[in-house]
């Protein structure tokens, strides 16, 4: 069952989030991740906004999560931390 990272993100430094980008980018790709959303127009319904908002699909949410917690994803987070404010949640399809 595929499972979905969704970020919403505010960046205060983009050279550093770019840095993340680039390199979350090759880890997400690597556990077998695509981008649904990235960026892109938006409209805030409920909560507090974030312009950047971003989903992924992973295969299973075990993929997903062996993403993060990869050496590559967290090499690629730590130019995150402190260039943005981020919430991040994996989630799991419903059943096809």
């Amino acid at each position: 069952m595929s499972a979905y990272w969704i970020a919403h993100v505010l960046v205060h430094d983009s050279t550093a989030y770019g840095r993340y980008a680039a390199l979350a980018t090759e880890a997400i790709a690597s556990h077998g991740g695509e981008f649904l959303a990235r960026g892109g127009r938006y409209r805030v319904m409920e909560g507090p906004e974030r312009p950047r908002n971003v989903v992924a699909r992973f295969p299973s949410l075990e993929a997903a999560v062996a993403c993060y917690e990869s050496p590559a994803y967290q090499a690629a987070l730590a130019h995150a931390r402190g260039a943005a404010e981020r919430e991040l949640v994996i989630v799991e399809g419903v059943p096809d």
